[in-house]
């Protein structure tokens, strides 16, 4: 196909330089008629990025670091690297400069370095920004810069690293903003342009079309393939369809360079917005589980079993103690539907049960021993990512201990139907009297005194109102064991 495109251009070029444009024979003035039209059949791009490119951002993000102590973008160590980046991006790079002889270094200040390049789009004229959890994960600052040079530095409100998804808030009003497409309308092959900062390199328009829905490449997304070009730098920015509507964010690629190749994933928007509700409300996402670890149905197995086809989800381990145990599900059923909706494949499993509030009942529809059977249990509470911590730090406001020396936060709903209680806290840090009592992080505070504990707030204004010397005790959970430790006030 491409030796007739260059034949038939060869052919063209010698003609019209033998008889000249104007005297082109009839026969190939109606093939330049028919080149017109399709030309004129491909899409024009321009007023659909005049028309959401404002809301689509570029973000920029720094870590304080000590000098020396490294940072900055990845792969500039070396002082080659260093000047490439200085040059070609305008990015200026921490240099170290030797003491001089004789004379002790002044104690180290930390210093702002660049971490990163990413993008991403507003979706509220408020100033809320979706992006990629790893564009702002590990950061200890971000800054997001507008079409028209405006820039912020932005607030990190939640990062969901199953997912990849993160919202950031910048403090601005009447702020241009993209409107929410729906990806089911989706159709393999039709047009989408990704607007972003590959490399750096600011409001950036690449396009291509839909090369396939719902790809399996996580256990919570199917993904939205396309041939749209990404490169490092676009991740977080938007995929927009031709009616002007963001239906995914831009998130990896398929590459062997590091660049590149011609296949690009996208987050659905509908996938992408429900996590960011939960990270607006509460800044996580609560997820359900059953307690399984599951495997797919071949061909093989499901005709030896007696199934008309193979489908569904089949159960390898039953966790000990876990919902799904004490639902009564077993190893070696197969699910064929929860709640109602077909497990075609196993990875449909995990985001449906995922996408269930904990504590809540959920119906399983299992194939065993050749029959089917209806099973109902209660849906326990995904474990939360295990953060850095530096991300701990972000996802709550610094709080000081309080005089028994004591950081606690309320129990979630789904800790408390664990535990069987209606109160308590948890103990997120341990320190001074506390510490050296034997409180440790994770422990569960039940009552202090004669007091029960209901939350919080409510057991630090009890311990405000301890006396200063005298003895207290708290009735501490840890596992399934409960004691009273005695401990005083400010160590005393």
């Amino acid at each position: 196909m491409k030796t007739i495109h260059h034949a038939r251009n060869l052919v063209l070029a010698l003609l019209v330089g033998a008889v000249g444009i104007g005297a082109l024979p009839e026969s190939l003035g109606g093939m330049r008629t028919v080149h017109a039209a399709s030309v004129a059949g491909l899409p024009d791009f321009a007023d659909l990025v005049e028309k959401t490119g404002p809301a689509v951002v570029n973000i920029r993000t720094t870590e304080r670091v000590k000098p020396g102590q490294g940072g900055g973008l990845p792969g500039a160590e070396d002082e080659e690297m260093q000047e490439f980046f200085r040059r070609f991006f305008g990015v200026p790079m921490p240099r170290q400069q030797p003491a001089p002889r004789g004379r002790r270094p002044a104690p180290q200040q930390e210093e702002e370095v660049p971490r990163g390049v990413g993008s991403g789009f507003i979706i509220s004229a408020d100033g809320f920004v979706l992006t990629n959890a790893h564009v702002v994960e590990g950061a200890d600052d971000v800054y997001v810069t507008l079409t028209d040079k405006r820039e912020y530095k932005a607030k990190i409100i939640g990062v969901d690293k199953r997912t990849d998804v993160a919202v950031v808030k910048i403090e601005g009003s009447n702020l241009p903003r993209l409107t929410i497409g729906d990806p089911n309308k989706l159709r393999v092959g039709e047009w989408v342009i990704a607007i972003g900062s590959p490399f750096g390199l600011e409001n950036t328009v690449t396009a291509g079309i839909i090369s396939a829905k719902a790809r399996d490449t996580g256990d919570y997304l199917p993904l939205i393939q396309t041939d749209v070009a990404v490169n490092p730098g676009n991740s977080g920015g938007p995929l927009i369809n031709m009616r002007g509507e963001v239906i995914g964010i831009n998130s990896q690629i398929y590459s062997r360079s590091g660049g590149y190749m011609g296949i690009s994933f996208a987050v659905p928007i509908d996938e992408a917005m429900r996590v960011a509700e939960q990270l607006r409300a509460t800044g996580r996402v609560t997820r359900g589980r059953i307690g399984v670890q599951i495997g797919e149905v071949t061909k093989d197995v499901a005709e030896s079993l007696g199934m008309a086809r193979a489908q569904g989800a089949l159960i390898q381990r039953v966790e000990p103690g876990g919902p799904a145990e004490k639902g009564g599900l077993e190893a070696g059923d197969i699910i064929l539907k929860f709640n109602g909706v077909n497990i075609e494949k196993s990875s449909d499993l995990p985001r449906l049960v995922g996408a269930t509030k904990p504590g809540t009942k959920g119906t399983l529809s299992v194939w065993r021993k050749g029959a089917a059977k209806e099973i109902t249990l209660t849906i326990a509470e995904l474990e939360p990512e295990k953060l850095t911590r530096k991300d701990e730090k972000k996802g709550k406001p610094e709080q000081a201990p309080n005089s028994l020396g004591l950081v606690v936060s309320d129990l979630s709903e789904a800790q408390k139907k664990e535990l069987k209680v209606d109160g308590g806290v948890i103990v997120d840090a341990s320190e001074g009297a506390a510490a050296r009592a034997g409180l440790r992080a994770g422990d569960v505070i039940m009552r202090l005194n004669n007091n029960d504990v209901k939350d919080a707030k409510q057991f630090n204004s009890l311990v405000a109102k301890l006396e200063p010397k005298k003895l207290a005790v708290v009735l501490v959970r840890r596992g399934e064991a409960s004691q009273f430790v005695p401990i005083r006030p400010n160590g005393q």
